[in-house]
């Protein structure tokens, strides 16, 4: 999963030093979401372990 977001973002970095700044939106707008995705299932973890404990 992380590696995907940082594929993105180098993407997201690529097409905007190429002037693509509609697929350097696209890749940023997605790597928001994984990273979105990521802090909600970390969240969901310590939701868990605080609720075991």
């Amino acid at each position: 999963m992380i590696k995907w977001i940082i594929i993105l973002l180098i993407v997201a970095a690529a097409a905007s030093l190429l002037g693509m700044p509609a697929l350097a939106g696209a890749a940023a707008t997605g790597a928001r979401i994984l990273i979105g995705v990521v802090l909600i299932i970390f969240l969901l973890i310590l939701l868990g372990v605080f609720a075991v404990t």
